[in-house]
């Protein structure tokens, strides 16, 4: 175990005095020209109690990481809304794995196409091996590799950050492998504490190397990433065993192939640890979720029906002892419970009223709706998407979709640069070097290394609202040349085109056979279909334009 000794720290800089704030300036401060008459002045009533104040990353993230990752992964678990946000990015982002689709450099490594799909489909079948098996690429066993990305994307988003620590097993004859990949969340990544009688909390602190510490993240003097700080607890449970912290080279140092993979999104410059995904919603989304229970418990109270009986005698002299066949079993005086059908005996003089309930409000749904715009707005899923409710046009609909694949489509470039694409230069490596894969040039050249490694990684595919449209607009890109029957394939279902074509040819092959034609006729004749079916969409595309604007048609 490292101990390391905090560096003092100062908190974060005073507000800055305004220019009237200032005695004994020489030359005062001119406030009448740019935008210290607009969003900067210290004038305008509406901005001088607005007293912003904003530090390095370390202070304004570092220092409130921990307190955001707990009330994020709370309202994941209390707020449907929040649940919905972090599932949504799982399930179009990742779906069921994003899927290796080897894309070497054929031209620069001399080889023909023909030699280069033969690697590639060796290479990704080899790959199988290793991710597919849950003790093969787990460090604890738990879940295959796909799997794997789910866990790491929904940690990343829930935390903030999520980090993979790269370790070797022994291989078996059916593991032959020893990649394991053990996921640890962003909570085990922290600062090594000073125990002089007392913990000692601080989230920045000092090597004995010289380097500085920021919430785990090692860095030298260049700002460069030198190391990782892991311990071997929890920070918020009561453990049975001593807390210790282990130390972790970023990289490797004869191989420079990482240690630690360190899936985050950077806002700030000199951001060396990730905020989570909820972080900006975090109070509304805890306003609408006690919005919710109060106007649910208000219905619920509203459904019931409940009888109060007064009485000048009391409740141990009623002439009846018994509701629905049931005996009254006695109770607190002073006790008096809502219910469906339940009966309360009061105390002679006393009384009870209700104001008159209207639940839930008439405007509860517009008024969640609205939130969950602005909530949707932050978090760049459109409100139809996080609800689940596809209410509105087609157009507004697919609108709204497109818009959120823009982010979807970013965060899985970012988790594939992350996490996938190391990974696989990881396991490529070692494939290499065991023999089980022939790289010539793998390790002597970089320039040769970048060429082997090229790679896609193929996701769920946007969808369609409309397929005929959809799938009309893919044949006539892939006409005119905008796109290619490749690329249409996988935005369409994320499929492999030139797999769908032998599949297609032995299953034309099989249907000539019994209809006892050709598989060129049959081919033809389902060509033709598929065009007679695209003109007439086309045609319903032209009478609905001409209905929905009949100036125009005219």
């Amino acid at each position: 175990m490292q101990q390391i000794t905090p560096s003092k720290t100062q908190g974060p800089p005073a507000q800055a005095a305004t220019p009237e704030a200032r005695p004994g300036s020489a030359a005062p401060r001119a406030s009448n020209y740019g935008y210290s008459e607009a969003g900067a002045s210290w004038k305008k009533k509406a901005l001088k109690s607005f007293k912003a104040s904003s530090s390095s990353p370390q202070w304004d993230i570092d220092h409130n990481n921990d307190t955001l990752r707990q009330r994020a992964r709370m309202l994941y678990m209390a707020a449907p809304v929040a649940t919905s946000a972090i599932k949504t990015n799982r399930t179009n982002v990742i779906g069921c794995g994003l899927k290796l689709n080897s894309r070497i450099d054929a031209e620069r490594l001399g080889m023909s196409q023909e030699a280069a799909k033969e690697w590639q489909k060796k290479t990704e079948a080899e790959f199988k091996i290793w991710a597919e098996k849950k003790n093969a690429c787990d460090a604890t066993g738990v879940n295959d590799y796909y799997a794997m990305q789910q866990l790491a994307l929904m940690s990343w988003l829930m935390s903030g950050d999520v980090f993979g620590l790269i370790k070797r097993v022994d291989p078996t004859p059916m593991c032959p492998y020893s990649l394991r990949i053990q996921l640890v969340e962003a909570d085990r990544c922290s600062t090594p504490l000073i125990n002089s009688g007392y913990y000692c909390f601080s989230t920045e602190g000092k090597a004995k190397n010289g380097n500085r510490i920021f919430d785990g993240v090692e860095i030298n003097d260049n700002g460069m990433i030198q190391a990782y700080y892991f311990r071997n607890t929890y920070p918020h449970i009561i453990a049975a065993a001593e807390t210790e912290w282990t130390r972790v080279e970023a990289y490797g140092e004869k191989t420079g192939l990482p240690n630690v993979l360190h899936v985050m999104e950077s806002e700030r410059p000199e951001q060396y640890r990730g905020v989570t995904y909820l972080a900006q919603i975090i109070e509304p989304l805890l306003q609408m979720r006690r919005y919710t229970e109060g106007e649910l418990m208000a219905a619920l109270v509203e459904s019931f029906f409940t009888a109060f009986v007064t009485t000048d005698t009391g409740a141990d002299e009623m002439p009846f002892n018994e509701v629905n066949g049931s005996e009254i079993e006695p109770s607190d005086p002073d006790d008096y419970e809502m219910g469906p059908g339940t009966i309360n005996v009061m105390k002679p003089g006393e009384d009870i009223k209700f104001a008159a309930p209207t639940r839930p409000a008439s405007g509860f749904s517009a008024f969640i709706r609205a939130l969950c715009e602005q909530c949707g707005a932050a978090l760049e899923i459109p409100a139809d998407l996080l609800l689940k409710s596809f209410n509105a046009s087609y157009s507004a609909s697919r609108a709204a979709l497109l818009e959120a694949w823009k982010a979807f489509k970013m965060r899985r470039e970012w988790f594939a640069n992350d996490f996938c694409k190391p990974i696989y230069e990881i396991w490529l490596s070692e494939a290499v070097a065991l023999g089980r894969i022939q790289a010539p040039g793998f390790f002597s050249d970089p320039l040769i290394r970048a060429a082997w490694l090229g790679s896609d990684w193929i996701g769920p595919s946007q969808g369609q609202l409309d397929p005929t449209k959809e799938i009309s607009a893919e044949i006539l890109a892939n006409q005119h040349g905008y796109s290619t029957h490749e690329q249409s394939t996988i935005r369409l279902n994320g499929g492999q085109w030139e797999a769908n074509m032998n599949q297609l040819k032995r299953e034309n092959e099989m249907i000539a056979e019994a209809n006892g034609t050709t598989p060129e006729a049959q081919a033809e004749a389902t060509q033709a279909i598929a065009s007679l079916i695209l003109q007439n969409s086309l045609k319903e595309d032209q009478q609905h334009a001409k209905a929905d604007n009949p100036a125009a048609s005219s």
